[in-house]
């Protein structure tokens, strides 16, 4: 599991410090593409050791949460609470990234030492372009795609300011993938892509990447 963040999804136990990865996925997708189910389920392939998965949306909701005085662990779930609360969050984050656009970003990834670098919420252009210039020739585009029919049975309903807003439509355009995963709901294809992006992973890290 990722380490020593609240950042980061894993184990903690005590601080280490930042190094620099050897790759770095950069996941993106639409409410309820799977985003989270499919970088789950890339790690479980990797060891701990070797993987973390970053989450730009953490530092966010956090720092939201203590200046509404709001509950941060249920803003992290994927319920009503961050649903009601989901738009005005979004105008916030806006401010803030136009302020500094790399603010969440140095944040996510402020404790992470794993060699590979999972970002599991790209959502904007900037995103994208601020890891590109930090960490050039590590990043790899990944996005998630399914259907509207099967993000509707997984429970989404287009949102007026939500599912219009860049925090959705920002990379619609603009980015070139390096990799795209269909996620329908059929298990053994999306296995199959899953092996194809650790193979892409394993080739560009000289087959340093541990799997299990």
């Amino acid at each position: 599991m990722c380490v020593y963040s609240i950042y980061c999804r894993g184990h903690v136990s005590k601080a280490m410090t930042p190094a620099q990865p050897r790759i770095i996925l950069l996941f993106s997708g639409k409410r309820k593409s799977g985003k989270d189910f499919v970088t789950d389920l890339f790690q479980k392939r990797v060891t701990g050791e070797m993987c973390c998965i970053l989450r730009l949306s953490a530092p966010l909701k956090q720092q939201y949460a203590q200046d509404h005085d709001l509950d941060y662990e249920a803003l992290l779930g994927s319920g009503q609470y961050k649903e009601s609360y989901r738009a005005d969050m979004i105008q916030w984050g806006e401010m803030k990234r136009q302020q500094d656009s790399g603010f969440f970003c140095r944040l996510a990834i402020k404790h992470a030492t794993q060699p590979l670098w999972i970002i599991s919420d790209c959502r904007r252009v900037s995103d994208v372009q601020w890891f590109r210039q930090e960490f050039p020739d590590k990043c790899v585009c990944v996005r998630v795609e399914a259907s509207e029919e099967t993000r509707s049975q997984r429970g989404w309903r287009f949102t007026a300011g939500v599912d219009d807003a860049e925090s959705e439509c920002g990379l619609d355009e603009g980015v070139t993938f390096d990799w795209i995963i269909r996620n329908d709901g059929d298990e053994d294809d999306l296995q199959a892509q899953l092996e194809g992006l650790l193979s892409l992973v394993k080739s560009k890290t000289q087959n340093n990447i541990q799997l299990v």
